[in-house]
């Protein structure tokens, strides 16, 4: 299935331009159908983690759908694409905004990916705003790949659940590489969302909005958890600030 949105290719990725109402309309409408569509909210470091291997860009340009997540990737398909976008697609937000809509449709969602912990408290969140949500399974992650006999369990799981929904958080790019995987086995809407399952369920902070407004967004993550995070911001971003210096001078394509 083509992507009806329109698409700016950014360092190799083909991002859909678009604002939350109608990405959110699309997949609504995708699910209510148990069509078989991926998406991706991805950031400065799946970015540039497909830009570096060419095998995994061409994993996520499967997806259907990849959208700005960070005001950089909104200010660059800006600046070279005239796109006029008036902010980020980030996968927190997004989320949200998908239950929202999913409650008032009554559709069913399944959760695959993060920590027992992390499932049992997105759930509740998510039982009390969203009340006409059926919950209808989750999966925590192996921290793994998993076998073909389990991947085909997992397949089966999802499909009986009859899940219209099905959120992933595994995090860059395992959640990506699970979904195009998934495209024609998994009869609904996978979104690739990493953080929204943390955030939403009251374990991580969001940055405040005055922070995400002026792609700060990194640094409140980075003094949230700098171990685990301060290779990837310190490699990755000078590397993105790299390459669209380069793209801005003519020097990059």
């Amino acid at each position: 299935m083509q992507n009806t949105l329109p698409t700016y290719n950014l360092l190799g990725i083909n991002y859909t331009a678009s604002d939350y109402e109608n990405i959110t309309k699309a997949i609504i409408d995708h699910a209510s159908q148990r069509k078989s569509i991926g998406l991706s909210a991805l950031a400065v470091h799946g970015l540039i983690a497909a830009y570096d291997k060419p095998v995994l860009q061409q994993i996520i340009q499967s997806i259907h759908y990849v959208v700005p997540d960070g005001q950089p990737i909104k200010w660059c398909l800006n600046y070279f694409h005239q796109t006029n976008l008036k902010d980020k697609v980030s996968g927190p937000k997004l989320t949200w905004k998908v239950l929202e809509k999913a409650n008032k449709e009554k559709l069913s969602l399944y959760l695959y990916g993060s920590t027992e912990k992390t499932l049992t408290l997105f759930q509740e969140n998510i039982a009390r705003n969203f009340p006409q949500i059926q919950l209808v399974g989750h999966h925590e992650d192996r921290f793994r790949n998993a076998t073909k006999e389990e991947d085909e369990a997992d397949i089966m799981k999802i499909n009986q659940s009859g899940a219209h929904l099905i959120l992933v958080g595994r995090g860059c790019p395992r959640q990506e590489i699970w979904v195009a995987e998934h495209i024609g086995k998994i009869n609904g809407v996978m979104l690739a969302v990493g953080a929204a399952f943390d955030i939403h369920a009251n374990i991580l902070k969001q940055a405040p909005v005055w922070m995400q407004d002026n792609g700060l967004e990194w640094l409140f993550r980075l003094i949230q958890e700098p171990r685990r995070l301060w290779k990837r911001y310190l490699f990755t971003n000078s590397k993105f600030i790299y390459l669209i210096l380069l793209k801005i001078f003519k020097l990059h394509p």
